[in-house]
């Protein structure tokens, strides 16, 4: 699970891995200006998609996914549990160009993130 807010302050994206994750994931924390984001969707069914090339992470097909994948050219985050809660973050950072994460409240958060990408 992820811990994914707003710092209106410094207009930047935050976006914290909890628990093991961290550690699986090689990410403590992932922080994208919101000038970078370019929207987020909620997509429930993206566990059945082709993820890429991991590298490095923890990936157990059908269970969970975390770390960096690497597909078309581009770099991913993956921090996915079943899939139910799995939101997509599309971004235009060098670092990662699409976060793939489970979160609390799905609808919630990527209403709140297209809010903060239309201001």
């Amino acid at each position: 699970m992820n811990k994914v807010s707003i710092d209106d302050t410094r207009k930047v994206l935050v976006v914290e891995p909890q628990g093991l994750d961290k550690v699986w994931g090689f990410v403590r924390r992932i922080e994208v200006p919101i000038d970078q984001v370019r929207g987020a969707t909620h997509d429930p069914g993206i566990t059945e998609e082709y993820k890429g090339v991991r590298s490095p992470g923890l990936g157990i097909p059908g269970h969970k996914w975390v770390g960096t994948w690497r597909k078309d050219g581009e770099r991913h985050y993956w921090n996915v549990a079943g899939g139910r809660t799995a939101i997509v973050i599309q971004t235009t950072s060098p670092r990662f160009q699409r976060l793939y994460l489970s979160v609390e409240n799905p609808r919630a958060v990527v209403d709140s993130i297209n809010a903060a990408v239309a201001r």
